[in-house]
């Protein structure tokens, strides 16, 4: 079964979860197998579908692959690029929101380890990355992690996507048995939510983004 919403509807409200995520709650193996046989369908270069997907439950390498985020989150947090350093051309209602951001996200490092389902989307990419532009590349992948974050949305399940835990991509493809020629894109902490308030969120008015022609 899967929720009553339209397509816009579901598009516009699939959300990073991180705070509403129900660490208690056990995910049915079939409702991330489903997800990711909706994800499959995404464009991939050249139809070449080197995609992997690493479903990871294990209590022991779940908690493995929160330590790193955390370490990770931690480094994050202490550099200029954190979130939660709000600029001061922002309003502020854009600080506010950013304020709640940060917090969610905080509390996602704390808690990652104890996610019941995580999923890591992963692609052959040889030895070595290319060098220059890499847009074929990941576009061969994270269209199909939003995909599933789409399909599992659909089916009661939360996730959010976040890249932190690349900064111990190396570790972590040890602790998982990642072959080295194989490249983590994103990870997916997946869980059923809590409550159904998902809402669209506040962007940028589209005119500010939008160049016709010309820049």
């Amino acid at each position: 079964m899967t929720l009553d919403l339209a397509p816009d509807e579901l598009l516009s409200t699939t959300r990073s979860v991180r705070k509403r995520l129900d660490l208690d709650r056990p995910v049915p193996p079939e409702l991330i197998r489903e997800s990711l046989e909706v994800a499959l369908q995404a464009p991939t270069g050249s139809n070449a579908q080197g995609w992997h997907w690493m479903v990871v439950t294990d209590p022991e390498l779940r908690a493995g692959i929160g330590g790193y985020y955390a370490r990770a989150f931690d480094a994050y947090r202490n550099s200029p690029l954190y979130a939660g350093r709000a600029g001061t051309d922002h309003t502020e209602e854009r600080k506010a929101v950013q304020e709640r951001v940060t917090s969610s996200a905080e509390y996602l490092a704390e808690v990652m380890g104890r996610v019941p389902v995580h999923v890591i989307a992963c692609i052959t990419a040889g030895e070595e990355l290319p060098g220059g532009n890499q847009a074929g590349l990941w576009g061969s992948l994270l269209p199909a992690a939003w995909s599933f974050q789409i399909a599992a949305r659909a089916r009661g399940l939360g996730s959010a996507w976040t890249t932190l835990h690349l900064r111990y991509e190396k570790e972590i493809s040890e602790l998982l048995g990642i072959p080295s020629d194989v490249r983590q894109g994103v990870l997916l902490p997946t869980a059923y939510f809590t409550g159904e308030t998902f809402r669209p969120a506040k962007r940028e008015p589209l005119d500010r983004v939008l160049h016709l022609d010309r820049w």
